[in-house]
């Protein structure tokens, strides 16, 4: 049984602090407006003795053939089927490639939060064992489960195919404490996943891999429905935006990487960030993990009534990934912006100011305007510091980025 999720003290890849208790069947306090931001710190693993998350599930995920009776088992708790249709008829574009493994990497994450949160609940273990409707919601997590096993094995068979590799697992650490907490996370990764499979629809369009994109159409219309059903349970409308916030595959990897898998832990992060070693990948854009952002304003300040002026940190991670910016002392307030990815709108930019280098830890500190009255940020935003401003999309956004990303959700 893996009992050991991370307690929100971590900071991990989201800060639940807004996360409303479970009671009477319906979670207790306002539905109408409430914040929550998500604050990004290095994971804590060994650090904080907590244990992680590791595969192989008991069933061998993610060592599943086709054609097997694991497959077909988890077709069957899926309510569906793995994809018969035939793969391309030539090989995808090296971008689509690094985005179909991508995907791989997302999902296995997704698989390995959902498995913990089915066995605490099952298990009763404290902050899980008081929860109305368990048996239908254990259910429907377990249905969830198995569709996020299938998203994974589409991608990574596909990626598979084509490279002759195999993203392979991390070892995780969830920034979650009990059942509400749990859920509130899952509806902040699955809008980051939301923010982000648009973009690779627009990788695949660009690279002519057209045939890739209705098999990604289809998951997000399924990651829609999960989502509806988790705003749902923490109190919100099941659906936050007509128009959901779009990301960059950068910020989704970032965000993995910095908040849940353990440090050192992830085998295939160099498919995706050194793409150009394989034959097949050769000439893809490499992915990039960023340097870590973090809110230090309270969530409960963030607010669609009047601009706030917020506070940041930022420092260098210490991930898995390659680093990309040195703090130096000699860094200037006027290279650096706060760009703010918000619904479908283009990217907005405000000057940082203020800023420091706290002597003791060598973190960064700054503040930003956050016009979440005057802009009406509603709904997720995602949070970059960059060089420079004025940008057309959020690649041009990720692809100037320093350090990120935050989230800052407003409902």
């Amino acid at each position: 049984m893996h009992s050991n999720l991370a307690s929100t003290a971590l900071l991990g890849f989201a800060a639940i602090a807004a996360a409303r208790p479970y009671a009477s069947g319906q979670w207790s306090g306002s539905s109408t407006t409430t914040s929550s931001a998500a604050i990004y710190s290095p994971t804590g693993s060994s650090s904080t003795g907590q244990k992680a998350f590791d595969f192989p599930l008991s069933n061998g995920f993610p060592n599943v053939a086709k054609g097997s009776q694991t497959l077909e088992d988890i077709e069957i708790q899926a309510h569906g089927q793995l994809s018969n249709a035939p793969p391309p008829p030539s090989p995808p574009h090296p971008d689509s490639l690094v985005s179909l493994g991508f995907i791989a990497f997302n999902e296995l994450f997704e698989v390995a939060f959902f498995t913990e949160l089915i066995s605490n609940i099952t298990n009763n273990v404290p902050g899980y064992d008081k929860i109305p409707n368990r048996d239908h919601i254990l259910d429907i997590l377990t249905i969830h489960q198995a569709q996020e096993e299938l998203h994974e094995l589409n991608a990574n068979l596909a990626f598979n195919a084509f490279t002759g590799q195999t993203i392979q697992p991390c070892e995780y650490i969830f920034p979650v404490a009990d059942f509400s907490s749990a859920i509130a996370f899952a509806s902040q990764f699955t809008d980051l996943v939301l923010s982000t499979l648009p973009d690779i629809q627009t990788i695949f369009g660009t690279d002519g891999d057209i045939g890739l994109i209705r098999g990604v159409g289809a998951v997000i219309g399924q990651e829609g429905e999960q989502d509806g059903f988790y705003r749902d349970l923490i109190g919100k409308p099941p659906a936050q935006l007509p128009f959901l916030t779009q990301g960059a595959r950068d910020f989704a990897l970032s965000a993995i990487v910095q908040g849940v898998a353990v440090p050192g832990s992830c085998p295939s992060l160099d498919l995706l960030t050194n793409p150009d070693q394989r034959s097949a990948t050769k000439g893809a854009t490499p992915l990039k993990v960023f340097d870590v952002l973090t809110v230090v304003t309270p969530a409960s300040d963030f607010t669609l009534a009047h601009d706030i002026t917020a506070s940041f940190k930022a420092v260098t991670a210490q991930t898995t990934g390659p680093n990309t910016q040195t703090l130096s002392t000699e860094q200037s307030s006027a290279d650096l912006y706060i760009t703010y990815l918000n619904q479908v709108n283009v990217p907005l930019s405000v000057p940082v100011s203020n800023l420091a280098i706290d002597a003791a830890s060598g973190a960064l500190m700054f503040e930003a305007v956050f016009p979440g009255n005057s802009s009406f940020l509603a709904g997720l935003t995602i949070v970059a510091v960059t060089n420079g401003k004025d940008f057309s999309s959020p690649d041009a956004v990720a692809a100037a980025t320093v350090f990120g990303p935050a989230l800052i959700e407003i409902d």
